[in-house]
């Protein structure tokens, strides 16, 4: 029997998939109250944000970006979205960076790539590539999903990417490049836009050079959003596991960002593991925080202290108990649904792996998970064959227990280290 059979629950049952390929209009919450710190961060955001009317428009439908998922390939994709949005209702969700040549010649196939629930929002959209025709299409083609935000890559290392696909992070080496596509991007939607990418490239390392960088894509499109990986990527032929742990962090640049362009929006990104840190870099003065493994690898550490710690909800009280059952009612609705058997049970059951870290039974769940995914055909199958190893009291405890840990003080002094502050030789910046 499974173990959550018995339970009713007190929020909305989620809409089967293959029912909502987005296609409709936005949903977004009102009246949620905070508290003054939270007041003063969301005005404090809006005040650093200048979008044009309609853009305004679109991103207020939501609470800012204060905390958001970084996009992760072959690991944020719908259905770790799916269960990141039942556990947290006000993070940012990126998708996987899609390759604009992708989205272009999969026109009859685009609710593979493009789909998600309405459930998802706030999220955005990661495309990369070097061919404005294509940069241009994909950007047209993604409109009828509704993303809130397209965020162009510019800080992915992998060699598939800045290597044989001349994109990624490379393409900080040529600003005015990303300054011509972000027009692009921004002429065919109606939604914000955003780059995300590194503080350098090799030996194009210093603060001088990365205030370059932002100057010209801001000057020459309509970005005024970056998200800054607080590391330069180094293109050598190290894996990009080592371009996330080699490069020295150096957060003082990020925070310099923050003095020498008041007029823009920027999200810190690079070594922060939890909403403890995340905090930290906020009260510091950081515009936004982007996280990545960590809400991947500790989902419910993680994401479970976002809506209150960061932007000072109220616990919703959900249990493990009641997101699996949703969860399930998901899995099933999406199983098979691209053909071949695909997704399958391990695919769409993986992001729940890191569901249970460090708890009671969390070994042996695995491990009841490793042999179901050889025979269990449905999601409600695995379940009743997996859920047995966790203990209840794990199963109804409910989120944001306890105290997350993290370190305080990862951003101490940061503003003793700042960089000399930048000024722009305009012409020579614009048209070098």
């Amino acid at each position: 029997m499974v173990k959550f059979s018995a339970y009713s629950l007190m929020i909305s049952s989620f809409t089967p998939f293959h029912s909502i390929i987005l296609k409709n209009p936005r949903r977004f919450s009102r009246n949620i109250p905070f508290n003054h710190s939270t007041k003063s961060r969301v005005a404090s955001y809006y005040q650093n944000v200048e979008l044009h009317t309609e853009d305004m428009m679109g991103a207020s439908r939501y609470l800012p970006p204060l905390f958001s998922v970084a996009p992760m390939m072959e690991w944020t994709d719908n259905h770790y979205r799916t269960l990141a949005r039942l556990i947290s209702k006000h993070a940012w969700l990126y998708t996987e960076m899609l390759a604009a040549e992708t989205i272009v010649y999969q026109q009859g196939n685009l609710d593979k790539f493009l789909g998600y629930s309405p459930e998802q929002h706030p999220v955005v959209l990661q495309i990369g590539g070097s061919k404005l025709e294509n940069l241009a299409k994909a950007t047209e083609l993604a409109n009828a999903y509704n993303y809130d935000e397209i965020n162009f890559n510019c800080g992915c290392p992998s060699p598939k990417v800045a290597g044989h696909g001349c994109f990624g992070v490379r393409l900080m080496l040529d600003p005015k490049f990303v300054g011509e596509a972000m027009s692009v991007i921004a002429a065919n939607t109606n939604v914000p836009v955003s780059v995300k990418c590194r503080i350098g490239v090799d030996d194009h390392d210093s603060y001088n050079e990365l205030c370059d960088f932002i100057y010209k894509v801001s000057s020459l499109s309509p970005t005024r959003h970056f998200i800054i990986h607080s590391r330069k990527a180094l293109l050598n032929g190290i894996s990009p596991a080592d371009n996330r742990r080699i490069p020295p962090l150096k957060y003082e640049f990020y925070y310099a960002l923050l003095r020498d362009f008041p007029d823009l929006t920027f999200t810190i990104n690079g070594g922060i593991n939890s909403v403890v840190e995340a905090n930290a870099a906020l009260r510091e003065g950081a515009h936004g925080v982007m996280v990545g493994r960590a809400a991947y690898h500790y989902p419910w550490q993680t994401l479970g202290h976002v809506d209150t710690a960061i932007y000072g909800a109220p616990s919703s009280g959900i249990t493990r108990r009641e997101i699996l059952q949703r969860y399930q009612e998901y899995g099933d609705s999406v199983l098979g649904k691209d053909g071949n058997n695909r997704p399958n049970i391990r695919e769409v059951a993986k992001p729940l792996l890191n569901l249970f870290y460090s708890e009671p039974g969390n070994g042996l769940w695995k491990r009841k998970a490793d042999s179901a995914f050889m025979h269990c055909k449905t999601m409600k199958s695995f379940f009743e064959e997996t859920l047995v190893a966790i203990p209840d009291s794990v199963l109804d405890a409910p989120i944001a227990g306890g105290v997350p840990s993290g370190r305080e003080d990862l951003f101490a002094n940061v503003h003793d280290l700042l960089p000399p502050q930048y000024h722009a030789r305009e012409e020579e910046a614009l048209y070098a």
